[in-house]
């Protein structure tokens, strides 16, 4: 069986098939709606500590983001296109639902929790294939597949959402998918966040 990546014939859940992510996001309806979707205010990564993560909290994202989406020769990984410092964006939006950013700061602390227990090291510690085991544990309980659903639908919106937004670099994204992301485009002045309160 091959690494844990979300398959294309199932976009509303976590599969465990490999899959080819350039087909399956320009072919999807979920790319698109998630380009519709208001992105969140994040800021430029600001080094191994968010605005709400912590330098532990941060790596230890960092490390699944990179498990679920790795750079590979001819795609950006979430590494290229600033995943973390997108969701710490995200978790420091105060319009962000509580329970939400509860849930993602949760989730960090149980996974490391799990790789304690079994391994007694913290995620971000274990060689690939332990954290391979351990994502895989995770998916066949309810928290932990939505959990990483979440991560993988906040990773999907630093892909393909404005770089004015923190993730997508230089728009590293759209050219990967050969996407023209439409015109006007945000500008500072107005971004979700800062509209109506001119």
């Amino acid at each position: 069986m091959g690494p844990l990546r979300f398959n294309a014939g199932h976009a509303d859940r976590l599969s465990l098939a490999p899959m080819n992510r350039r087909d399956f996001l320009r072919g999807s309806s979920f790319a698109a709606l998630t380009c519709a979707l208001p992105s969140r205010g994040a800021q430029p990564e600001p080094g191994p500590q968010g605005r709400v993560l912590t330098g532990h909290q941060w790596r230890t994202l960092a490390v699944v983001h990179d498990h679920l989406l790795p750079s590979e020769p001819a795609a950006p990984g979430s590494g290229d296109i600033r995943a973390t410092a997108y969701l710490d964006g995200v978790l420091a939006d105060p319009d962000l639902d509580s329970e939400t950013r509860t849930f993602v700061l949760s989730g960090v602390g149980w996974l490391d929790d799990l790789a304690q227990e079994g391994h007694g090291r913290p995620f971000a510690d274990l060689d690939p294939a332990l954290r391979e085991d351990l994502l895989r544990s995770i998916v066949e309980r309810g928290a932990g597949e939505r959990w990483l659903s979440v991560l993988i639908g906040y990773t999907l919106e630093a892909l393909l959402g404005d770089p004015l937004y923190g993730g997508n670099p230089g728009g590293i994204g759209w050219a990967w998918l050969d996407h023209d992301p439409g015109r006007p485009r945000p500008t500072p002045s107005i971004i979700y966040g800062r509209l109506g309160k001119a």
